[in-house]
């Protein structure tokens, strides 16, 4: 029997009937702090359920296509809650796309209804110079129908909509890193069993407080406003992540658990230490993607537990999580789900090699619903009845799992294989690096040359030979870039991954370190 972390089975009760009945036993209960604005549970209930049936009455039915496109706000999770009430399919739309991207929503989708901020019909208007319009419900204007106006005007009792815990109710773009992105179908169920493993891995008990300053059209952000739902949690809601504010919003709403994504404890990390850093009630700081190096950092400095997970918006928010503390795992699978290391024939690797990670529901409601009017992506994400994720992991033999990066990722330089995801892992440990990004370049030896694509911290400046010695340091003399680029904004997917097919493969007027004559040593690189 594998080690698992065990998990009951996700019920059939709809998200919408919990919410409900939380708003009638505790109506007062503080749901959702914004600003100077505190929110009942009550009152998030009933302005969903107006939106909903607002929805309803307007003549869309449960199974319909409905966009948002709003900002971090209140009214934001509404629209939300009030999707999952009437029974539509929600479909989040990031707030930064333009072009061609934003298009894509409208071509792929087929969207019976858009919610959309007015502060966006600028990039709405381009849009759909190119594609039809959906009818649009907008937010913020005057007008009889807007987003306001109809939740003003709409009956606050429970929606009747029909449908079932296994019907959809999401269309979650995929992260679109190696093409266009690709609709996630997603249920009642598996919307609420990703949250529901939030609660597990966070140990969060009714009055917690977890600040929210996920942007809602990511799933990361999602889960976490529907587990402070199921777990009778308290949101603290910011507009966006700030590094230098982050602290101080900590304390000013008395938060006890914070959420991380890949590059954001890097970040907090390079800001000046403080007398102050430990002075909060944050108890466990939770996410996915902490680079190993800094863990222990992280911990002694803020005074926080750290805990991982690793999951795919194919599956739920996590299928594995760490409580253990062992510094850079994502830690064992959920009981939820059977979790092996592949390799390219499907066959189990043994302990402490690296494969790709494939997975399978134990509850089979919880699988791979499959992509939207993709059948043929679907099946080839599939082989007997396994998910194939496109993740690298190695698993120790205590089976705990470490993430090494995205197969389709892997670059090849004389012969060697190298884990974009280990380079850059390092690079963005160097304070001026904001973030970054590693591809490969043709070379005249045939196979990669390494280019790495950083952008800088505000108002830093970078010596790329003093980057060459920090990479020369920490790294194999193989995974040394070559190529130094430098970028102000780095194209970004729906769920804020960079975009690495629109980064350009050319060097031409790149800085490059062999046309500098320094030669990286074998002897001196670290194994």
């Amino acid at each position: 029997m594998r080690n698992s972390v065990p998990m009951d089975l996700v019920d059939s009760v709809l998200f919408r009937d919990t919410l409900a009945r939380r708003a009638a036993e505790e109506p007062d209960a503080t749901f959702l702090k914004f600003r100077d604005e505190t929110y009942t549970i009550a009152q998030i209930n009933a302005s969903a359920n107006r939106v909903a049936n607002a929805l309803l009455a307007s003549g869309l039915r449960p199974g319909d296509r409905v966009g948002l496109m709003l900002p971090s706000h209140p009214d934001h999770i509404v629209a939300i809650f009030a999707t999952m009430k009437a029974g539509l399919v929600r479909v989040p739309v990031n707030v930064h796309a333009k072009g061609p991207s934003l298009a894509h929503y409208f071509t792929a989708y087929d969207l019976s209804a858009l919610i959309a901020d007015e502060s966006y019909r600028g990039q709405l208007g381009e849009a759909f110079a190119e594609v039809t319009s959906p009818r649009v419900i907008w937010r913020g204007t005057p007008d009889k129908e807007s987003f306001e106006a109809i939740m003003a005007a709409a009956s606050d009792e429970e929606p009747t909509a029909h449908f079932g815990p296994d019907d959809v109710l999401a269309l979650t773009p995929s992260s679109g890193t190696t093409g266009a992105p690709k609709g996630v179908l997603k249920s009642d169920r598996t919307l609420r069993a990703g949250p529901l493993a939030v609660l597990q891995v966070t140990s969060a008990r009714p009055g917690d407080v977890f600040l929210l300053w996920e942007p809602l059209h990511h799933g990361a952000g999602v889960a976490v406003v529907i587990a402070a739902v199921l777990g009778k949690i308290t949101l603290a809601m910011v507009e966006r992540f700030s590094a230098s504010n982050f602290w101080s919003d900590v304390r000013r709403h008395s938060v006890t658990h914070i959420h991380y994504l890949g590059g954001v404890l890097p970040l907090l990390l390079k800001q000046p230490p403080s007398d102050r850093d430990r002075d909060h009630t944050v108890r466990i700081a939770w996410g996915g993607g902490c680079p190993p190096e800094i863990w222990k950092e992280v911990e002694e400095r803020f005074g926080v537990t750290l805990r991982e997970g690793y999951g795919l918006s194919e599956l739920i928010t996590f299928v594995m999580i760490n409580v253990d503390r062992r510094v850079g795992s994502c830690g064992l699978p959920l009981s939820l789900y059977d979790i092996k290391v592949v390799d390219d024939t499907g066959a189990e690797v043994p302990a402490g090699e690296v494969g790709e990670i494939v997975a399978k529901a134990n509850q089979p409601e919880l699988g791979f619903i499959g992509y939207y009017r993709n059948e043929a992506t679907t099946a080839e994400t599939q082989r007997d009845g396994w998910l194939l994720t496109g993740d690298l992991a190695r698993r120790d033999e205590d089976g705990f799992f470490f993430y090494a990066g995205r197969k389709k990722e892997m670059l090849r330089r004389r012969g060697i294989n190298i884990s974009a995801w280990e380079v850059e892992q390092v690079v963005s440990k160097h304070p001026s690096i904001a973030e970054c990004a590693l591809i490969g370049v043709p070379s005249e030896l045939g196979e990669d040359d390494l280019k790495i694509v950083v952008r800088l911290v505000d108002g830093a400046s970078l010596d790329q030979m003093e980057l060459i010695d920090f990479c020369e340091a920490r790294m194999p003399y193989y995974q040394v870039p070559r190529y130094i680029e430098q970028i102000g904004e780095f194209p970004k997917t729906p769920t804020q991954r960079i975009r690495k097919k629109e980064l350009s493969r050319s060097v031409a007027g790149v800085w490059d370190l062999e046309a500098s004559g320094r030669v990286i040593a074998k002897s001196k690189a670290k194994a």
